[in-house]
């Protein structure tokens, strides 16, 4: 039986899925991904939560390629992965869908029962307050007080990024909270930051009722997105991956298929 025929009958045999998804099944949406088939770094690695908060220079950087690359990203609509998995929930075969991705195009697809492990890039969370705001209208403001920039353009880096180099940002302004005039940072958990216990909780607790786990497009090379996958192992959960390269799990996969996402869950559709 061919690799999806496989994936199919391993679909079909466990009613109850608990999915996990990352960047692998957003690249066809136009997000470019983090890692290479053999789950090292393809670039420069994200900026970390330490150097986000701790100096104003990182925080203008990165709120001016952010400018440049949120354009495209605020724009990326879902792939044929992404209504395939929501073909899964229709169909009451879905626990949950726990994503590190932050892009929620699964949710545009019509996922429903979502967790975003590492939040969303569509909100703006103030560090001081709490107040969050949408990510759009922050960009509003990002173009009146740095209109020269708005004629600059890069090539787009994962999660809304873009590759915006050998510029002087000392010039950039960044706008403080409204309300309190706190730093304000997008509502994601960056590299160095934890996740929320709450979200861990949650769908550790949905794990529990699953009969299975998916993966769909990750390396798992983060902690934060492997635990669960120790975790279903531990309870002896089947385990099946669908990455195009190595997986930080792959001694513990029942079944393995490496093709894309959508080629292999078109049998979904």
């Amino acid at each position: 039986m061919a690799e999806h025929g496989l994936l199919q009958d391993f679909v079909d045999r466990h009613r109850r899925l608990f999915v996990l998804t990352g960047a692998g099944c957003s690249t066809n949406s136009g997000i470019p991904d983090y890692r290479d088939a053999d789950g090292n770094w393809k670039r420069q690695q994200p900026v970390t939560y330490q150097a986000f908060m701790g100096d104003e220079a990182t925080r203008r950087r990165y709120w001016a390629r952010s400018l440049i690359g949120w354009r495209r990203f605020g724009r990326v609509r879902p792939n044929d992965a992404h209504h395939a998995l929501a073909r899964l929930e229709a169909t009451d075969r879905c626990e949950l869908l726990l994503t590190q991705n932050v892009d929620r195009l699964h949710q545009a697809a019509g996922n429903t029962r979502v967790i975003d492990l590492h939040g969303r890039l569509d909100l703006v969370r103030c560090m001081g307050c709490g107040q969050k705001v949408a990510r759009e209208e922050l960009q509003d403001e990002l173009g009146r007080l740095n209109a020269a920039w708005l004629d600059l353009d890069a090539a787009d880096a994962p999660d809304g990024d873009a590759d915006l180099e050998a510029h002087d940002f000392s010039s950039f302004a960044v706008p403080a909270c409204r309300h309190c005039g706190g730093v304000l940072k997008p509502d994601v958990v960056f590299f160095g930051e934890s996740v929320p216990r709450e979200q861990v909780d949650a769908a550790a607790r949905h794990l529990r009722q699953a009969d299975a786990m998916l993966i769909v497009g990750s390396s798992l090379m983060v902690y934060s997105g492997f635990r669960f996958v120790q975790m279903a192992a531990r309870e002896g959960k089947p385990i099946a991956a669908v990455n195009l390269g190595r997986t930080r799990a792959d001694e513990l996969l029942a079944l393995k298929v490496e093709q894309s996402c959508e080629a292999a869950l078109a049998f979904l559709l």
